[in-house]
């Protein structure tokens, strides 16, 4: 009673201070449930078909995978570290109730890993239905591939171009199947420098990942050209600002001042299986069946910046990254 009554008297008191923290409250959880995103809410199954997601062992990778797999498909892991795949591929395994989860060697920044993966891939597998370019590296520093190109266009693009044309041969024969490249809004500031692609005159890590972002959207655009009459299709997307561990490169350089004015914000970022729902959104909804070279956000299509339109630029990107990985 006297705790009801403390309780009562307080609310008397201070019923200003009470409505404002209440409102504050509800804002906030507004605020949070806008940010979570659009949600895939296709039950559609996957059971008999395969599918490929590149740097699986976290974050939005992860997620999608556990969702995939929760629908019947066979998943396929392609990562660079072997330990933390093997341990992924057991949690994906747990959660999803699907035994069918399997584990592939795959180092973006090198292309004779990818064409080994490609080759251990055809040689192994039936079929090939969703494939998934999710890995990625952002605003690290001015770091080289294997190959000596810069390490986000590399990875980001380069890594996923040579992966997704060694692959091409086993979608079609598997179609209708689908190719998602996970890109991100930061495309729009974006620009190629076909003058200077590995950025080597003056480095800048945004530029450069904003760049990769762009390739994506780009890539997408003209993969849905090349493979009109195929019955693959392709998506690119942005996934949102989630709690991935993609700011590992960045965030330890941000100034302590901003870290305490960002770190009480962070809530209101979205989680990984948040994130990863318009990945999800663009493997398995069938209202895009018939669609292709499109971008997408929040389970929904987007229009592209500008230069992510721009076709001539596409295709002058697509001949530049066959050139850059020796593809004929």
């Amino acid at each position: 009673m006297r705790i009801i009554s403390a309780t009562s008297s307080f609310v008397a008191m201070y019923p200003k201070t009470i409505a404002a923290v209440t409102i504050t409250g509800v804002g906030l959880f507004g605020v949070k449930k806008w940010m979570a995103g659009g949600v895939c809410r296709s039950k559609a199954r996957l059971d008999g078909k395969t599918v490929l997601i590149t740097g699986a062992n976290t974050g939005i990778g992860k997620e999608t995978a556990v969702d995939l797999a929760r629908r019947g498909a066979r998943v396929i892991l392609a990562c660079r570290d072997m330990d933390r795949a093997n341990k992924a591929a057991e949690d994906v395994r747990k959660r999803s109730g699907n035994d069918n989860v399997i584990v592939k060697k795959l180092d973006l920044a090198s292309l004779q890993s990818v064409r080994q993966l490609a080759q251990d891939v055809l040689a192994s597998e039936e079929r090939l239905d969703v494939l998934i370019n999710n890995a990625g590296i952002m605003s690290c520093p001015q770091w080289k591939t294997e190959d000596g190109f810069e390490m986000q266009f590399g990875v980001n693009h380069l890594g996923h171009f040579l992966l997704t044309n060694c692959l091409l041969d086993l979608l079609k024969k598997s179609a209708p199947s689908r190719i998602v490249n996970v890109s991100s809004l930061a495309h729009e500031r974006g620009q190629i420098y076909f003058d200077d692609i590995n950025q080597e005159k003056q480095y800048n890590p945004w530029k450069s990942y904003s760049q990769s972002k762009l390739a994506n959207v780009l890539f997408t655009r003209e993969l849905a050209n090349r493979l009109q009459g195929t019955r693959v299709t392709t998506y690119s997307l942005h996934p949102g600002v989630i709690r991935t561990e993609l700011g590992r490169h960045f965030w330890p350089k941000i100034a302590l001042w901003k870290r305490v004015i960002y770190t009480p914000l962070s809530f209101l970022i979205r989680s990984s299986a948040e994130g990863a729902q318009t990945t999800i959104y663009c493997a398995v909804e069938e209202k895009l069946e018939n669609e292709t070279g499109l971008y997408y956000s929040d389970c929904a299509p987007k229009t592209a910046a500008p230069q992510g339109l721009d076709d001539e630029a596409a295709k002058k990107l697509w001949d530049l990254s066959a050139s850059m990985v020796g593809l004929t």
